[in-house]
């Protein structure tokens, strides 16, 4: 089995439920794993062979742009990009972390992750 990851992508967004989030905007952090089993020897250095990081950034980038409600819809239209177009991932894993939250106090992020697991009910 292969990883090919991002961690810690950064972007600057206006998703969130409250006005105020939408207004101002804030930064964000996506990390994304993605496991397949190689279908041929990696030996043969083609990028068509495995998934490509560059496309798995500007798909996160373009869901970025999309301001919505919940950073958990967010992380479900990135997870269901990647594996529209990368059909042959077995496993991925998406994590949006939304930076220094307005919560009334000093909190890091607010973060979540979503997992896909294909089955045989997906093939």
């Amino acid at each position: 089995m292969i990883k090919v990851a991002l961690q810690g992508a950064e972007f600057f967004a206006y998703h969130g439920f409250y006005a105020e989030e939408q207004l101002l905007g804030t930064r964000f952090l996506v990390d994304i794993e993605t496991y397949f089993t190689p279908v041929s020897a990696l030996h043969e250095d083609e990028i068509s062979k495995t998934v490509d990081y560059q496309t798995l950034y500007n798909i996160t980038s373009a869901e970025m742009k999309q301001p919505r409600n919940l950073i958990e819809t967010v992380a479900q239209h990135i997870l269901d990009a990647a594996i529209k177009q990368f059909p042959f991932v077995e496993k991925a894993v998406v994590t949006v972390k939304k930076m220094h939250p307005a919560m009334g106090g000093i909190v890091n992020n607010s973060a979540v992750t979503i997992t896909y697991n294909k089955t045989s009910n997906d093939l």
